[in-house]
């Protein structure tokens, strides 16, 4: 099994088994992809619905890319995460698919490189 190169702390509003790593070597930029089963609306996704903070609820800047052929989301932090410190990963209720549905529940991942 490969090294795993962040620790998932916690997930709230999903399911922990979902959140998976393939990570070919080990970088604290490291870009989150989020994949949804249906096509979503461009409008809704934005570093508003999406984002990543620190623990200390210190926003990071990053760069938000939506793959609409694969329904996946990338969220590449701009800035490199540092060494033990806790983040948080969050995804709002307010990403929408096309036929304006929202998620059922906010999803927060908490992890540490």
């Amino acid at each position: 099994m490969a090294k795993q190169y962040i620790t998932i702390e916690n997930v709230t509003g999903g399911d922990k088994s979902k959140v998976k790593q393939s990570l070919k070597f080990k970088t604290g930029k490291f870009v989150w992809r989020v994949k949804f089963t249906a096509p979503l609306n461009p409008n809704s996704i934005n570093n508003r619905n999406l984002y990543v903070t620190s623990s200390k609820q210190v926003p990071l800047l990053t760069n938000i890319r939506y793959d609409s052929i694969n329904n996946y989301i990338e969220i590449e932090p701009l800035e490199p995460y540092e060494k033990d410190e806790s983040y948080l990963l969050h995804v709002t209720t307010n990403v929408k698919s096309k036929g304006g549905q929202k998620l059922a529940n906010e999803i927060t991942i908490q992890f540490k490189v």
